[in-house]
């Protein structure tokens, strides 16, 4: 359940102006770099539809000149462990298609290149650890999934990318645009990996697997709006859409694979799990709306641990709501107990 359908099967079923990561930004390690000396990349800020607001951008065939040269920027790489190769404290590249990234090349790819795509999972990987480090995962409360996350990039032929529990890693595939040149893909992914570390074989019933597709659109969205405001780059496109540059080949402007701010509720499921995920994802939007983001991650990150891997909606509701109660009171409570209540889902208490 942890696998995307393909983007044929979704899209079917439902129809440089380089900005520098600031000198002195500390790692989660806690210790600081500087811009002068820290190994810098190229990256698209979260993805090229995002940071533009242009719906007319097309693939090209992975051309160079299909994306203007300020959807990039240049960012720090950080918890490198010195190898001079895309591995690190949180992240790391085990295989790819061509030649293999270099740190010390890492600032020159573009879009054309493989490497590109190598140097964004690097990248967002580690960036989505952080933001869970950055919410006290790892240090004040349990780590969620605080290790090396190996990904394959390019391995997988069709267009889709998955997480794999047989080896706990990350697959990206190619075909239309490329599944790792949109940071909401790749945090989507990483969701899902944060799930089987918090219940190892989490997603074995229906709904168990839309709540896992729900933390990875949720997540994606909310790493992809936090690393915009910490870096001071552009937000032109709805930041509720997920993946507007990855679904461009197989939706309609404006693009979008799913959305975190649907008004489906319990009695719209359908028994599929990137549809059904659409009711949890809003009710973990409405958390974050009420409580600040903070506050509403680390409850719902927290209330993870709880699951079970055949979880339901009510069962999961529940346990939210008495995460929020035990590490923020009745108020808190009260409104995870809400949110839940607006998606009609049963049983809450």
């Amino acid at each position: 359940m942890a696998r995307r359908i393909p983007r044929g099967l979704l899209a079917a079923a439902t129809a440089t102006v380089a900005l520098i990561v600031t000198a002195g930004s500390a790692s989660a390690t806690g210790s600081a770099t500087t811009a002068a000396t820290a190994p810098q990349a190229r990256v698209f800020m979260v993805n090229p539809v995002q940071s533009s607001g242009d719906q007319t951008l097309a693939d090209g065939k992975d051309a160079a000149d299909a994306i203007p040269a300020a959807a990039y920027a240049t960012a720090t790489l950080r918890n490198l462990d010195g190898s001079g190769g895309l591995s690190g404290r949180w992240a790391a590249v085990r295989s790819d298609t061509g030649t293999s990234a270099k740190v010390a090349d890492a600032a020159s790819y573009d879009r054309h290149d493989d490497q590109f795509e190598q140097v964004m999972a690097y990248f967002w990987v580690n960036e989505a650890q952080e933001y869970l480090q950055g919410l006290g995962f790892g240090s004040e409360l349990r780590g969620a999934n605080d290790r090396v996350q190996p990904v394959r990039i390019n391995q997988w032929g069709a267009d889709n990318s998955f997480f794999t529990d047989k080896k706990a890693e990350i697959r990206f595939g190619k075909g239309g645009v490329d599944d790792a040149e949109d940071a909401e893909v790749i945090v989507h992914e990483y969701g899902h990996a944060v799930h089987h570390a918090q219940v190892p074989g989490f997603g074995s019933s229906v709904e168990a697997g839309s709540i896992g597709e729900a933390f990875g659109d949720y997540l994606a969205v909310e790493v992809g709006t936090n690393a915009a405001a910490r870096y001071g780059w552009p937000l032109k496109a709805d930041a509720a859409c997920v993946a507007d540059w990855d679904s461009v080949p197989y939706s309609a402007a404006p693009h979008c694979l799913r959305r975190i701010d649907s008004d489906k509720t319990y009695a719209d499921r359908v028994g599929e799990v990137h549809a059904d995920g659409e009711i949890w994802s809003r009710a973990l939007l409405d958390i974050r709306t009420a409580l600040g983001p903070r506050v509403a991650d680390r409850i719902i990150v927290n209330a993870q641990f709880g699951f079970a891997p055949d979880t339901s909606f009510s069962a999961a509701a529940n346990t939210t709501v008495a995460t929020a109660q035990r590490m923020y009171g009745a108020s808190a409570a009260d409104a995870v107990r809400t949110a839940f209540k607006a998606r009609q889902i049963p049983g809450i208490q």
